[in-house]
């Protein structure tokens, strides 16, 4: 496997391959991993995203396993001992934005039965398979990112601009933005 071409943004750290050649751009649909996904891009917001992978297992265990049911739930103590955790990012506002969104997220699921309905719906449930011959030339955002980014904002999500929803929608296989001498990019 390491022989094979990749995008050029993960080559050269093995976390980021592995992130890269398992996960990156493959299509999910199971609302547990689709939260985590969104807490990871939240706190993504203005840093790289090796930072957060670097961290990610730390944040796995802050966040109780990223279990929506129970962020939704936090009271001003755990939110504290959040804001003390080494280990994660420690931005007031985006922990917090955690805890709204892990409402949030919930309200969509009692509307649309489950937050992978609500999000998949945006794409007929039909990945966009983009071009990309250098990752550096990838769109950070489009027309779709922004509406959907605005009709999050108006669910009462936080942290979710049209940017970060656009990062969202590659890590969760909404988009294919693998460059196309990857190996990857016909895989998914």
């Amino acid at each position: 496997m390491n022989n094979k071409q990749k995008c050029g943004w993960c080559v050269g750290d093995p976390l980021y391959e592995a992130y890269h050649d398992k996960e990156w751009g493959v299509p999910i649909y199971d609302d547990a991993i689709l939260f985590e996904f969104l807490v990871l891009e939240t706190f993504q917001a203005g840093l790289s995203w090796i930072t957060i992978l670097k961290k990610r297992e730390n944040f796995r265990q802050a966040f109780n396993d990223f279990n929506y049911q129970k962020i939704a739930t936090y009271k001003q103590d755990k939110i504290n001992s959040l804001l003390q955790d080494t280990g994660i990012i420690r931005n007031k506002l985006k922990v917090n934005a955690t805890v709204t969104n892990a409402q949030a997220f919930m309200k969509i699921q009692a509307e649309f039965e489950t937050f992978s309905k609500y999000i998949w719906q945006f794409i007929n449930e039909k990945p966009i398979i983009n071009s990309v011959l250098n990752y550096k030339e990838a769109a950070p955002n489009t027309a779709l990112s922004d509406t959907i980014s605005k009709d999050l904002k108006k669910r009462g999500f936080k942290f979710v601009g049209s940017t970060v929803v656009y990062a969202y929608m590659q890590a969760i296989g909404m988009v294919n933005d693998h460059e196309m001498s990857c190996f990857r990019y016909s895989e998914v």
